[in-house]
């Protein structure tokens, strides 16, 4: 235990679309990811939904949106707003 080093964590940075703005701050970003099956080979669509804060309230629902991970900001928030890269075709 003597020579521990101490591992930080990096801001990790995802890119997703916005699926609900219903709430006061917070938006909820699906972000999709490709996972190799171990035995056939073929690639599954597998997506997670976090929980971002939003203090301007400026993402709508299906903008593509940049988030990174940040404290506990409530009981599932760990994500803030970085940026919105495009607005949602209306």
């Amino acid at each position: 235990m003597a020579n521990m080093e101490q591992v930080t964590r990096k801001k990790l940075e995802v890119e997703g679309f916005v699926v609900s703005d219903k709430m006061q701050k917070t938006i909820t970003v699906r972000v999709q990811r490709a996972l190799k099956h171990k035995k056939y080979g073929k690639y599954l669509m597998r997506a997670t939904d976090y929980r971002a804060h939003d203090e301007k309230e400026q993402a709508n629902e299906g903008d593509k949106v940049l988030i990174r991970f940040a404290r506990p900001l409530s009981k599932t928030k760990r994500w803030n707003l970085v940026k919105v890269i495009e607005k949602a075709k209306v």
